[in-house]
C-alpha cells in the first residue's frame, strides 16, 4: 500500500460523477464537495473503481500491473462490455478443452507456463482475497520428481490397504476410508505404481513435460472455490495456447496428506493444494466436441 492507503483518488481534477461510488462494493468512497473521496479503509482492492473512472485518477496501489504484461501475446487492457463477445466462440473452446493423456516430449516454454498462471489470477476470488497460490514445475525432471514421491505415498497406503484386519479395525471405528479406497482404487492405483517402478511408465502425469500446483494460503473466504476457478481459467488460456492439460486428483490427494512432499517442490505447510495441472504439448486429435452426461436443471419461482 501507498502510505497506508489502498485507494488513492487525484481528487483535484475528479468532475464528482460517482460512477467509482456506484461500483464499489465496500462504500470505501464517496462523493465530498462534489469530489471522490476516500472515506474509510474497508476496501478489498478489487479495482472496480479505478476500472470504472472515465479520467483515470484512481491508483489501487495493491494491484499489480505486471499480471497484465504477458510474454505469448499482447493484451488489450480496455473493458469487454457485457454481451460484446462471440459467445459461440466461447462455448465451444470450453467444449473443446478435453483433459489431455497424450503428450509429446516437446518441452514447454517457461513464458507459456508464467502466462498460464496470470490469466489463472483473472479469475474471481470470495472478497477479492486472491490469496491462491502457484508453484510451476517448468522441466520433465521436476515432474518426475513430484510423480516419485507420489507413487511412494500411494505405495504405502497400498500396503496398509493390504491389511485386512486394519481395514476392518478402522472401519469398525467409523472410518471406512482405507475399505473403500481398497474396493474402488487399490487394483488400478497398484498397477500404475508397479508400473512407475519396473518400468516408468508414468500414469500419473502420463508424460507431460509441466505441471502447475494451485494451492492457497491460510485466511482466504473460500480458498477451494477460488483456487479451482483459476484452475478453470488456466485449462481454457492452455487450449487456446496449443497445449494440454489434465487434472491429476491423485497427486492432490497425496499432497493433501503429505506436507513433505509440497515442501519438496518450494511450498510451505501452510499452503492448501487444490488442483495440480499437467501441462505439455498433445500428442492427440479429436474431430468435435465431447457430448456430456444429462444435468439436473431446476427452476424456483418461489
Amino acid at each position: 500500500m501507498e502510505n497506508g492507503k489502498t485507494v488513492v483518488i487525484a481528487s483535484a481534477r475528479c468532475i464528482g460523477c460517482g460512477l467509482c461510488v456506484k461500483v464499489c462494493p465496500s462504500q470505501t468512497i464517496e462523493i465530498v464537495r462534489g469530489k471522490a473521496e476516500v472515506k474509510e479503509e474497508s476496501c478489498i482492492s478489487c479495482g472496480h473503481c479505478a476500472a470504472a473512472c472515465p479520467f483515470g485518477l484512481i491508483r489501487v496501489p495493491l494491484i499489480d500491473p505486471a499480471l497484465y504484461e504477458f510474454k505469448s501475446f499482447a493484451m488489450d487492457e480496455w473493458w469487454l462490455p457485457y454481451g460484446q463477445y462471440d459467445l459461440p466462440g466461447l462455448v465451444k473452446l470450453m467444449a473443446s478443452r478435453r483433459s489431455c493423456r497424450n503428450f509429446t516430449a516437446q518441452a514447454v516454454d517457461k513464458s507459456l507456463l508464467e502466462d498460464l498462471v496470470k490469466i489463472g489470477t483473472t479469475a474471481p476470488s470470495g472478497t477479492n482475497s486472491q490469496l491462491w497460490t502457484f508453484t510451476i514445475l517448468p522441466t520433465r525432471k521436476g515432474v518426475d520428481k513430484l510423480a516419485g514421491q507420489i507413487a511412494d505415498f500411494f505405495g504405502k497406503l497400498n500396503s496398509m490397504a493390504e491389511k485386512v484386519l486394519v481395514r476392518k479395525a478402522l472401519k469398525l471405528f467409523g472410518r471406512s476410508e482405507l475399505d473403500h479406497y481398497y474396493k474402488n482404487y487399490y487394483p488400478s492405483v497398484n498397477k500404475a505404481v508397479n508400473e512407475w517402478k519396473e518400468s516408468g511408465k508414468d500414469r500419473l502425469f502420463h508424460g507431460a513435460t509441466s505441471a502447475i500446483v494451485v494451492a492457497s494460503k491460510p485466511g482466504a473466504s473460500c480458498p477451494s472455490e477460488d483456487a479451482l476457478l483459476a484452475t478453470q481459467n488456466i485449462l481454457l488460456a492452455a487450449h487456446a495456447m496449443g497445449l494440454g492439460t489434465c487434472l491429476i486428483g491423485f497427486a492432490v490427494a497425496a499432497m493433501s496428506q503429505d506436507n513433505n512432499i509440497q515442501r519438496s517442490i518450494g511450498m510451505t505447510s501452510r499452503e492448501k493444494v487444490y488442483a495440480v495441472i499437467a501441462v505439455g504439448h498433445p500428442d492427440e486429435i479429436y474431430e468435435k466436441a465431447a457430448g456430456r452426461k444429462n444435468a439436473v436443471i431446476r427452476f424456483y419461482e418461489g
